[in-house]
């Protein structure tokens, strides 16, 4: 098995930080995006659209976070824990998962690249759209939960946390939303789960 990865990118922390939740062995390949690796006829045979992640299991290639994390889920846990065989249950991870790819990604995930790598989004939009979603969606919830699906960690917790658990360097406090910040807590002191770097740690470690 193989992840292509780059240590900057929440959305490749999602696939790296299931394949240690589930303590598989797996080679991890760094695309080197500085210099354009990702767009290189090579890697885009297994991903058309340049990103990362991508996860290569024997024959099966899948180009997506939140696709590689129910792949894993219903591959790799027999137990069924990180994606309910419940019906309702499954239904609900679905909606965390769309919320981490459309809500997350405008406002925490947002930010965070407007900041560093000048992606054209408008950075106090970003800031405004991640207290919108704290205050609206995250910390009620989180007041009546200790997880964002049923009585456990599920996939949805792990597509979530990557973004909002980084807002600190793109200088968005989390200090109102103390249930979001203990969520943040827990899944952090999950057996095997690496706690996602920022962006000065990894370009100080490239450097």
């Amino acid at each position: 098995m193989k992840l292509y990865d780059h240590p900057v990118s929440g959305h490749a922390h999602r696939a790296s930080a299931m394949l240690s939740l589930l303590g598989l062995d797996y080679e991890n390949v760094i695309v080197d995006l500085q210099s354009g690796a990702h767009k290189q006829p090579e890697y885009l045979k297994l991903n058309p659209l340049g990103q990362v992640p991508t996860l290569q299991d024997g024959d099966v290639v899948l180009r997506d976070s939140t696709a590689i994390l129910t792949y894993l889920a219903l591959q790799y846990d027999p137990a069924r824990s990180w994606l309910p065989n419940d019906p309702e249950l499954a239904g609900k991870v679905q909606e965390w998962l769309a919320t981490s790819v459309k809500e997350v990604f405008e406002g925490p995930c947002g930010a965070r690249i407007s900041k560093f790598f000048g992606a054209p989004i408008d950075f106090d939009w970003a800031v405004e759209k991640t207290h919108m979603l704290m205050k609206t969606l995250f910390e009620p919830h989180l007041a009546q939960n200790d997880w964002l699906v049923g009585t456990a960690p599920t996939i949805a917790d792990i597509a979530n946390y990557g973004y909002i658990a980084a807002t600190s360097e793109t200088g968005i406090s989390l200090a109102d939303y103390p249930n979001v910040r203990a969520w943040l807590a827990r899944i952090e002191a999950l057996n095997g789960f690496p706690k996602i770097k920022t962006v000065a740690e990894v370009m100080g470690n490239a450097a």
